[in-house]
């Protein structure tokens, strides 16, 4: 009797992966012109008008930044006295120089900056970051400003846009989130983008191993290739 090898046991089901179920029953009725069949998500976001929020969770930003231009300050010592006492101090001195100097030439090279974590809401026009306490540093993102996106991880969206000073920014939002903005963005402003055709704003194999667990996906890939409505 010939022996078939047991079927490997499927991961067990994370708060992650529900994240990225609902993220397809969003996207599913956002491309079959049926959310007005979705329930009602409460928001602190200013949303335009004609907007609605989709989803609420947490997330923390990351700006492409440099935290200083390179300069530092240069220290200038005079000393008196005994010559051990004079070279001992002037030595010093040109450490923190040269401390200064180093600090200030790391600060000067671009890095992934976090901000502050908090809630974000993402709406069928854009994705919202409203920083509690700083309203400056809140996060106002249409998609139809962007001007690039990618998914960096199953969790981190990124983008490039221009801000309001004309200045060319990089930004990176960790969210679980990150499936269901990456695919409204690529709808809205990138509808040819090879990752939403080809259903790559999902981990590989996620939809099977949904299916195997009892939650089957809803077939928004071909939806979204049929283009049925939005």
């Amino acid at each position: 009797m010939t022996q078939h090898p047991a079927p490997a046991e499927q991961p067990p089901w994370t708060p992650f992966d529900e994240y990225l179920w609902h993220t397809c029953e969003i996207v599913a009725d956002v491309v079959q012109g049926q959310l007005d069949r979705r329930p009602f998500v409460a928001t602190v976001a200013p949303l335009p008008p004609g907007d609605r929020a989709l989803a609420t969770g947490p997330a923390r930003p990351f700006k492409w930044m440099a935290l200083g231009d390179g300069s530092y300050h240069h220290s200038n010592t005079f000393v008196m006295g005994s010559p051990a006492f004079v070279i001992g101090s002037l030595l010093g001195n040109a450490v923190g120089n040269s401390s200064r100097r180093a600090a200030a030439a790391r600060d000067a090279q671009p890095r992934w900056v976090p901000g502050d974590p908090g809630e974000v809401t993402v709406s069928r026009m854009g994705v919202f970051l409203i920083h509690p306490v700083k309203p400056a540093e809140s996060v106002l993102l249409h998609w139809s400003g962007l001007r690039s996106i990618d998914l960096v991880a199953p969790d981190v969206f990124h983008t490039h846009f221009v801000n309001t000073s004309g200045t060319q920014m990089a930004m990176r939002i960790a969210t679980p989130w990150a499936s269901l903005m990456f695919a409204l963005a690529a709808l809205t402003r990138f509808p040819s983008h090879p990752r939403l055709l080809e259903r790559g704003w999902l981990p590989p194999g996620f939809e099977q191993r949904s299916a195997a667990l009892g939650r089957p996906c809803r077939p928004a890939t071909s939806l979204v290739l049929g283009r049925g409505g939005t």
